[in-house]
Formats: C-alpha cells, structure tokens, sequence
C-alpha cells in the first residue's frame, strides 16, 4: 500500500514542476467570501492561512465562477484585482497565472508568478500540464483544508 504524501509535498512538488517566483495555493471558503492560503513559497510575505476576499469583481467572475484561467503579463493587468499588486512587485513579480481547481465547482486556485512577460503560451500550456498531471493529489491535498 503506496502512502499519500502530505499537502505540502504534492504542492512543493507541482511548484518545482512548474517553476514561478512566488507559488501559493487557496481554498476557497464560500460561505465566509474567502480564498484562504494553504500553501506559500514566501512565507514572510505571505503566510499560510492568510486570506484575500473573493469579492474581487471580474476576476472572481472569471476564475472563481466561471472556473477559468486568468494570465496577467504586466502588473497593470494585474493591479486592477489584486490590492496587494505592490508586494507582488517588490517581490520581483510582473506576470500572473491563476488555475481554478475544480470538481463540481472551483474549490480552490493554483497561482504561480513570475517576471514580467514570463507566462507565454508555452509557459501557460507547460504550467497546466503539470497541474493537470498532479489533478488528483492536488485536488485531495486541497480538501484536507475544506471547512
């Protein structure tokens, strides 16, 4: 009998397959309007068990209800949804990938990111395949934090 990794491992793991300056994964807390940090590459800056609203307009449209990718290049297609764009930038961030995690509906994000321009089709398709190839480790590691 193969024993499951810990959430941690899957999530260290899917952030060495796909690289990204700054790596966190939330779940989504629906009752309380919450996406609650489960993993972080930076935990100073942003801790397990931080928080961040979900009233946050298109973006929570497109990612959170209609379980799309979002991918922001630059900071300015960043800022407008993200209040913290200036720590992501002095983190040496500029670009933005955020990857709904879904079952019945979206539990929870995969957010990787990097330099300015780093997220190009090939980086985005590369990213996705190795979320897709951890799917279910990663979809289990994420229900060990569901409220």
């Amino acid at each position: 009998m193969t024993q499951q990794p810990s959430p941690e491992a899957i999530y260290r793991a899917l952030h060495t397959q796909t690289g990204g300056r700054l790596f966190t994964v939330t779940v989504l807390d629906r009752a309380a309007g919450l996406a609650r940090r489960v993993y972080t590459s930076h935990a100073d800056a942003y801790p397990v068990s931080g928080t961040k609203s979900m009233s946050q307009g298109a973006w929570t449209e497109q990612v959170v209800e209609r379980g799309e990718v979002f991918v922001a290049n630059t900071v300015a297609e960043f800022a407008i949804y993200f209040p913290d764009h200036a720590l992501i930038e002095s983190l040496g961030c500029g670009a933005a990938l955020n990857v709904p995690i879904c079952l019945e509906e979206v539990i929870g994000t995969v957010n990787i990111l990097d330099k300015e321009h780093y997220f190009s089709p090939r980086n985005v398709d590369h990213c996705l395949a190795a979320i897709e190839q951890h799917r279910d480790d990663l979809i289990w590691a994420m229900e060990q934090y569901a409220l």
